[in-house]
């Protein structure tokens, strides 16, 4: 008998082990439909009204902000699509102001990865609070099952927040203190896009309803369950809960007083763009289609002046270093700024960079190491002076072919010229790495220091790290 215990559990095992591996172990090409649907001139426009105008969220203090002027300013709907949510101050400034807008009949839809907002929101009552308000919806994207384990792999990575079908807040950060709010010492250098467009004058189709159309096609797939909608019953009463809540965004409001002005006018931090879109990858849950990579691939392999990349991480597969070698053979001017091994908080994309990192300089393209003092999340591109791209996507396999992502790309000189400056922040604290990996000279920046028990480890680890690279 308990043989034949022993067998079933490792039958079990190994049937979780294939069915969340195998169905991504094989990557997809980029279907002909997509390669014919693709036109540079789509992602170009005269915005000769000047329905669109758009500004660079650099800090974290002005992400939580802007955050909370966005929800003050609400007045039907707010959408509001994350991969992570954990507890924290940043994270009770929000939900405070997301129930003050309920309450005064605005629509909340919240939207969250169902692995890291399952464990990382778990019973936390501020999400009950919220989720049992009538005008509030919270869902969770694919939660895993053991019983099916390939739903273990494919999550939600879209950021992103819609009011009023006219407030756009697009990038990279996640919903917790670590990226919003200035109370975490050493929080990670992030990035988003507001894009703003005049409700007097908005128009019947472009960025808005284009995000308006993704976010309603993954809210109501049948990958998305609704969650904290009821209160168990061990929970007990969550009124006092609501009512510290509805304490905490009165004090919030009265200590800042910006944040509560009710007529924010987005036009003084914006500037004029003409035309921004939206790029994202399938919304199903298996192995997709490298959407977003294929287009931005293409983006760069059209311009005339160059390419400046900017990404946490570089774990490519074979496919993805033949696209960006056929890129630096169409456009030889590409620049990539990537954490420094040192610097990086991704343990795992680190290790995989130091064991790939000459496939990496093979393709040719200028590869610079960021040596900040933490790590950079940022995900940006600039292509030649006009356009502008900044989103969820990491230049990794499981953003191209894994996780949902969404990007946008801005078309206008002055928005890129605003892009430009906060990136070039972070090239003054890079320094330029050679074919043979090795440091070029540069006596302004110091490299980041590793500690020699660090280093062993990703040494090590980046061998074993191979076996499942195509998750990371």
């Amino acid at each position: 008998m308990k043989k034949k215990i022993k067998i079933i559990v490792v039958l079990f095992l190994l049937y979780v082990l294939v069915g969340a591996l195998l169905p991504f172990t094989f990557h997809p090409e980029v279907s002909q439909e997509i390669k014919d649907e693709y036109n540079r001139e789509d992602y170009y426009g005269s915005n000769a009204e000047g329905y669109y105008r758009a500004a660079v969220i650099e800090s974290n203090k002005e992400a939580l902000d802007i955050r909370l002027q966005m929800f003050d300013k609400a007045r039907e709907r707010i959408i509001f699509s994350t991969f992570d949510i954990r507890a924290g101050k940043s994270t009770t400034d929000i939900f405070s102001a997301l129930l003050a807008a309920a309450d005064r009949g605005v629509k909340v839809e919240i939207l969250v990865d169902g692995l890291f907002g399952g464990v990382h929101m778990g019973t936390n009552s501020i999400f009950y609070a919220a989720g049992s308000h009538p005008n509030i919806e919270i869902r969770f994207y694919n939660i895993p099952n053991v019983l099916k384990p390939w739903t273990m792999n494919g999550r939600l990575h879209d950021k992103y927040i819609l009011v009023d079908d006219s407030l756009l807040l697009l990038g990279g950060r996640n919903t917790f203190d670590y990226f919003l709010g200035d109370t975490v010492k050493g929080g990670s250098y992030d990035r988003e896009v507001l894009v703003t467009e005049e409700s007097t004058r908005r128009q019947e189709a472009g960025v808005m309803q284009e995000m308006l159309l993704y976010f309603e096609e993954v809210w109501n797939s049948k990958y998305c369950k609704t969650a904290y909608n009821s209160t168990p019953f061990w929970k007990g009463d969550i009124t006092p809960v609501k009512e510290e809540l509805a304490i905490h965004y009165q004090n919030l409001k009265a200590e800042q007083q910006e944040l509560s002005e009710a007529e924010t006018d987005f036009t003084a931090r914006t500037v004029p763009i003409q035309n921004a879109t939206l790029i994202s990858n399938p919304s199903h849950i298996l192995s997709k289609e490298p959407v977003v990579w294929f287009q931005l691939m293409e983006l760069i392999k059209g311009a005339e002046q160059g390419a400046y990349i900017q990404t946490p991480y570089a774990v490519f597969s074979k496919a993805m270093y033949r696209d960006l070698e056929q890129a630096v053979k169409a456009q030889g001017n590409i620049i990539m700024q990537i954490n420094a091994p040192a610097a990086g908080d991704n343990f795992v994309a680190s290790a995989d960079y130091l064991f790939n990192k000459k496939k990496l300089y093979k393709t040719g393209v200028k590869v610079y190491e960021f040596q900040g003092n933490h790590s950079s999340h940022g995900k940006s591109m600039l292509i030649d002076n006009d356009l502008s791209v900044i989103g969820s996507f990491n230049l990794d396999m499981r953003s191209a072919y894994i996780d949902t992502e969404v990007a946008l790309v801005i078309h206008g000189e002055a928005f890129n010229r605003l892009l430009k400056e906060e990136i070039n922040k972070l090239h003054e604290s890079s320094i330029a790495v050679d074919s043979n990996g090795t440091y070029e000279v540069n006596s302004q920046v110091k490299p980041a220091v590793m500690p020699l028990y660090k280093k062993l480890l990703l040494k090590l680890s980046s061998i074993l790290f191979q076996l499942f690279r195509f998750l990371i």
